[in-house]
């Protein structure tokens, strides 16, 4: 019986995770989870027992093992682990943390750098999904470049930035970008129809617009979940389209059998808002705004994974993000979105192939960061 394990605690982007290396783990799914959920804490609110800090995007696990196909440099799993229930969700990716599985494998010796080298790339295989994600990684001397002058709204300081190309991710989960092959659909609801975009990139993501749900979109998270029965209908609609792809069996257990995806984004036309740090977002600096669930909670900035999938919508004539978008395309197709904590910036570019649209450009920076090596007692 495992009593203890070496462990690694790395932010990655906004997000912090538990990195463990799958040598460690038994190869038992139920073992495995079980040592998981003690190692968090889970389930309890306030995972008291354990290191998940009691918060959705601190309550993440990445599992990191050695190569298992031709041409990368590391494996990795991500899980979320719920706070609420004895789940691990192995269904999607964390684009945040994915950003700190770059720094992790450069650290750990799954890649080799050279003396000379200033950018490494690190090609990731997301084992959930069995995409491949390449990071670009400062480095000099053979190490890490942890100081830089990048920042990332959610996360104090500045630091070395780390390019993530997102190339490969589009129709990860379903097999294609547009998974129902059309830019909206309507799903009912109440005996009410709602009009949305789903979009499957990095994690399949469901827009709609914000004054469908009676709301101007630059509500603070707490106001959002606060709203008397707004979370249930969101989390219907969710579970509707869930069902719809094939991803649960009923709508009706879509948090048990799929709480992390579908991620679900509440989107609106630019406007001025205070971000829950008190700055003030003006309009002219964002083209969009972005509020998204995920784990039956508000994302407090928002996930790389959704940006990912944001970030193709915008793309796309016909959809929600597209018909809100407040300006012309800059020539790279950059689209800053506005999110409770800042800004967000993603370059995408989508074509038509095999009459098919095919994702290929998705860009985004993020800083990552190990903070701890260290032994944990199960």
């Amino acid at each position: 019986m495992i009593t203890q394990l070496p462990i690694s605690i790395v932010r990655g982007g906004t997000s912090k995770g538990i990195f463990i290396e799958d040598r460690y783990l038994p190869e038992d799914q139920k073992e495995r989870d079980a040592i998981i959920l003690r190692i968090f804490g889970s389930p309890d609110v306030r995972q008291i027992d354990g290191l998940g800090g009691a918060d959705i995007l601190t309550s993440k696990l990445a599992i990191i093992g050695k190569p298992s196909i031709k041409g990368v440099d590391v494996d990795y799993t991500f899980g979320q682990v719920s706070v609420i229930d004895p789940v691990v969700d192995y269904k999607g990716n964390c684009g945040n943390i994915s950003s700190g599985v770059a720094v992790y494998a450069i650290e750990k010796g799954y890649v080799k750098v050279e003396l000379s080298t200033t950018l490494q790339e690190v090609k990731i295989h997301m084992v959930n999904t069995g995409r491949i994600l390449i990071a670009t990684v400062p480095v000099r001397q053979g190490k890490l470049v942890r100081e830089g002058d990048y920042q990332i709204a959610g996360v104090s300081g500045s630091h070395a930035k780390i390019d993530m190309n997102w190339a490969d991710c589009g129709g990860e989960t379903t097999g294609k970008l547009l998974p129902t092959s059309h830019a909206r659909d309507l799903v009912i609801c109440n005996d009410r129809d709602y009009e949305v975009s789903i979009i499957d990139a990095g994690n399949v993501t469901i827009f709609i617009n914000a004054e469908q749900l009676g709301l101007s979109g630059i509500e603070s998270p707490s106001e959002i979940q606060e709203k008397e029965g707004l979370m249930d209908k969101i989390e219907e609609i969710r579970g509707r389209v869930a069902e719809t792809l094939g991803l649960i069996s009923n709508y009706k257990n879509s948090i048990k059998e799929s709480p992390y995806t579908p991620f679900f984004s509440i989107v609106s036309k630019v406007n001025k808002y205070i971000t829950i740090s008190g700055k003030e977002i003006q309009s002219e600096e964002i083209d969009v705004v972005s509020r998204l669930i995920f784990m039956q909670g508000i994302h407090k900035a928002h996930p790389v994974t959704g940006t990912v999938a944001f970030g193709a919508a915008s793309t796309i004539q016909g959809t929600v993000v597209n018909d809100l978008l407040s300006g012309e395309f800059t020539d790279d197709n950059s689209v800053n979105i506005g999110h409770p904590s800042g800004i967000i910036n993603i370059t995408s570019e989508t074509i038509t192939q095999d009459n098919e649209l095919k994702l290929i450009k998705s860009k985004i920076g993020r800083t990552a960061r190990i903070i701890l090596d260290g032994i944990v007692y199960i």
